[in-house]
């Protein structure tokens, strides 16, 4: 136990004290921030800036359904030719210029509507001018029948489906989305920290097999006792840095806004500019999110969460360390990378796709049990219900695969951290395993 600690301590502080790993804790979440910033700046002054469409409507139809708005300016244009309008608009440099002709009917007006911009126009904007093109179309067309449209505005009903468990749980589609939300964060987390730390952890016992340095620690310290001391060194070293990046995002969050006076919650969506505008109920909207966030099972889903983040990392992460035993050098790695990859990859395929869509189905079940992909697939489930059964079930099958790839790794890790000027192959390495 003594020399597992210490090749911890030792593989911890190696990390901890490494210049471009210190670089990096500092640097990343810098550029982070700094895009954020750049986002929001940008977005600042693209919401400061207001377009100004012409309209030349022949048809006389529309001549009060498009109101300005903040961010556009519509400036209606009267006796001039469609070509005069044109070349008034592009010279102007205005946004775009809307023709609408004169036609004999409604339907054929339909389809005789044109947009003139310099470039293709902003699918919002476009948006919003063809909902009120149809909706004034819609009406005349209603019109000519003989039918009010007022009247049928008034008799229209809005069906508000409510949504709820068997055991009389309510539920919504709001809840649904912060679900996916919460288990799509937490999977595609581990997945990343998977790929970046147990790279890290290859390349280290790379590097101390190609200086020789690990001839002189194996004739003192068990294979197994020094393949789990570099897996929970750089897994402390990871959880660390991890740290320092939340930590340090938020304080360089905190000076820039300062600093600069960006405000972060002015960047807003088309959508959301929407609901203001219309005082279509934004308060409404993040009472019901605090409300479905209160909802979730916030203490499972820290644990599980901790659990399969713990036990999925050190499964491979005892895979990338076996690797790097392997070979001697990053680029013999390649033909070993896509065995342990695939896994992680069909896992996240596998959430995004499967458990969206029906997280409690068959294949979402069978994959959550799976260990090399349940860390993924079973952390976006958890948010939709899971019975603690199935979590616990999956949680030990984690860990008991962990502690035998461990096994089967340290085997290769015994060989193979001690074989020089040889390319591995599958072949050989199943013959490292039963020696």
């Amino acid at each position: 136990m003594n020399h597992l600690l210490l090749i911890l301590k030792r593989e911890y502080l190696n990390k901890v004290r490494n210049k471009s790993f210190i670089i990096m804790t500092f640097l990343s979440p810098l550029i982070l921030v700094g895009i954020f910033t750049l986002v929001a700046y940008l977005s600042n002054i693209n919401s400061d800036s207001v377009r100004t469409i012409t309209i030349l409507d022949e048809s006389q139809l529309f001549v009060d359904q498009f109101e300005d708005t903040g961010s556009i300016d519509y400036k209606p244009l009267s006796d001039i030719s469609l070509a005069e309008a044109k070349k008034l608009s592009e010279e102007s440099e205005y946004y775009g210029f809307l023709y609408i002709p004169k036609t004999q009917t409604i339907d054929e007006l339909a389809n005789k509507i044109t947009f003139y911009s310099e470039d293709s126009p902003s699918l919002t904007i476009m948006d919003d001018i063809q909902d009120a093109i149809e909706e004034k179309v819609n009406t005349e067309k209603l019109q000519e029948a003989g039918i009010d449209s007022k009247k049928i505005e008034e008799l229209r009903i809005k069906i508000n489906t409510n949504l709820e468990t068997y055991a009389g749980q309510e539920t919504s589609k709001l809840g649904s989305g912060l679900k996916l939300i919460f288990g799509g964060a937490a999977g595609y987390l581990l997945f990343m920290f998977i790929i970046i730390y147990g790279n890290m952890i290859m390349r280290s016992v790379i590097e101390e097999k190609t200086s020789r340095i690990i001839e002189v620690i194996i004739s003192s310290v068990k294979p197994m006792k020094l393949l789990l001391g570099k897996i929970f060194g750089t897994t402390l070293a990871g959880i660390t840095q991890f740290v320092a990046w939340m930590l340090l995002i938020g304080v360089f969050s905190v000076v820039v806004t300062s600093v600069l006076g960006i405000d972060p919650s002015a960047v807003q969506t088309p959508q959301q500019q929407m609901l203001e505008a219309n005082g279509s109920g934004a308060e409404q909207i993040a009472m019901e999110v605090i409300h479905e966030i209160n909802s979730l099972p916030i203490a499972n889903l820290i644990i599980m969460f901790i659990l399969f983040f713990i036990g999925g990392y050190l499964l491979y992460a005892s895979l990338y360390a076996a690797i790097g035993a392997a070979v001697d050098s990053e680029t013999d790695t390649q033909q070993f990378m896509m065995p342990i990859l695939m896994p992680l990859i069909l896992a996240v395929y596998v959430g995004f796709f499967t458990v969206i869509d029906n997280p409690h189905g068959t294949v979402s079940q069978v994959f959550s049990f799976i260990p090399f992909t349940s860390p993924v697939v079973m952390l976006m489930r958890i948010p939709f219900g899971v019975p603690i059964w199935q979590q616990i079930v999956s949680v030990v099958i984690l860990f008991a695969t962990f502690i035998g790839t461990v096994w089967f790794a340290s085997k290769i890790y015994r060989v193979g951290i001690l074989m020089y000027g040889k390319k591995a192959s599958y072949k050989e390495i199943i013959k490292w395993l039963k020696y």
